[in-house]
């Protein structure tokens, strides 16, 4: 008979992507027995948990204080001398934050620590001994894998991305690496390839082709792009989601541009809906718009960002651009035809993560 297990998520907070993933693998593991006793999630002053992850989600969350990076001042990009200052300064904030994860590791009752791309916990695992293995997840660790070929991509500063990808996965059994599309295991960096980590709710949507562009941005200042684009062509309906929770939960400009304050259930239905996405290239979302058969424009404003549409681009699922340029967009969706591989990788994601999680 097969043992049923105990896990314990740690969760980077920054973004949607980590939380949607770990919804999407508590409910795999639940549905089969398992059992998640907690979800450990970082946060930082610039993010808000948001509501459908802590009403989406059937284990405990306890929220610490974990890195993070800080936006320009226009609110697009990285700033990167001031996330390092910023960071610094927090670094007492963090060593709190490590010792809180060493013992609600060792106290949760885990067989198994599942680790989202969560910095603090390979730092953890560093500086004590910690018996209970943990698992590492995240598309951030295909850039590892011997055939990425990330080099390629002319992008700068992957060094460091790499080196902090590495840092993550400190102690980890195995690092499971999202992907696109399959790829051999790469053994040497206990690498296995996965695909991505889709809900239900997604899985379960069927895609029409509408007549309005659908849009999220991280960073909420990408949002002059959208105006300055929106004053030239009106006639062009949009739907864009952002994170400024300072704004009503729909902020309507016009009859064709409205800004909605980020909502699971509305965002996949807007997804659902739309005949093109655009968006600063977050890995889960760009897997959801390939899973609908969605064109997509891809703006990132982070070096991670950069490596996601460097590989979505390569495998012909959207175009990249250093801003909300969406004549490109509609020009790109004339032409683009969905790729009819992808789907059924990301539905046999089931089979192959629950035996990646209980077999190590």
């Amino acid at each position: 008979m097969e043992r049923k297990l105990k896990y314990l998520f740690v969760v980077q907070g920054e973004g949607r992507g980590h939380l949607t993933q770990a919804m999407a693998m508590e409910k795999l593991l639940t549905e089969n027995g398992h059992t998640v006793v907690g979800m450990l999630v970082g946060k930082s002053q610039a993010r808000q948990l948001p509501d459908f992850f802590v009403h989406g989600v059937s284990a405990p969350v306890r929220q610490f204080e974990s890195v993070n990076f800080q936006p320009s001042a226009e609110n697009r990009t990285v700033n990167m001398l001031k996330s390092i200052l910023y960071n610094i300064e927090k670094f007492p904030q963090y060593l709190k934050s490590i010792l809180f994860l060493r013992d609600a590791i060792r106290e949760s009752g885990a067989d198994v620590v599942i680790n989202f791309y969560e910095i603090l916990v390979g730092i953890t695992y560093f500086n004590f001994r910690i018996d209970i293995p943990n698992i590492c997840i995240g598309h951030q660790y295909l850039f590892l894998h011997r055939d990425f070929r990330l080099g390629e991509s002319g992008i700068p500063g992957t060094e460091s991305l790499l080196i902090y990808t590495k840092i993550t996965s400190i102690g980890a059994k195995k690092r499971l690496a999202l992907s696109f599309r399959e790829m051999s295991e790469d053994s040497r960096k206990r690498i296995r390839v996965v695909p991505p980590v889709l809900r239900e709710s997604v899985l379960s949507l069927e895609p029409v082709k509408g007549n309005y562009i659908h849009g999220y941005m991280l960073n909420a200042g990408f949002s002059e792009d959208v105006l300055e684009w929106h004053a030239q062509h009106p006639e062009v309906e949009l739907r864009f989601f952002w994170d400024r929770w300072t704004e009503p939960k729909v902020k309507k400009i016009d009859d064709t541009l409205s800004f909605y304050l980020l909502d699971d259930r509305e965002f996949l239905k807007q997804m659902s809906g739309c005949m093109a996405y655009a968006s600063t290239a977050g890995f889960e979302s760009v897997c959801e718009a390939m899973y609908l058969g969605k064109p997509i424009l891809m703006v990132p404003s982070h070096i991670e960002q950069k490596c996601n549409a460097f590989d979505a681009v390569r495998g012909g699922a959207g175009i990249s651009s250093d801003f909300f340029d969406l004549s490109a967009l509609l020009e790109f969706s004339r032409t683009f035809e969905p790729d009819p591989v992808f789907p059924e990788w990301v539905r046999s994601c089931g089979k192959v993560i629950l035996k990646e999680l209980t077999d190590f």
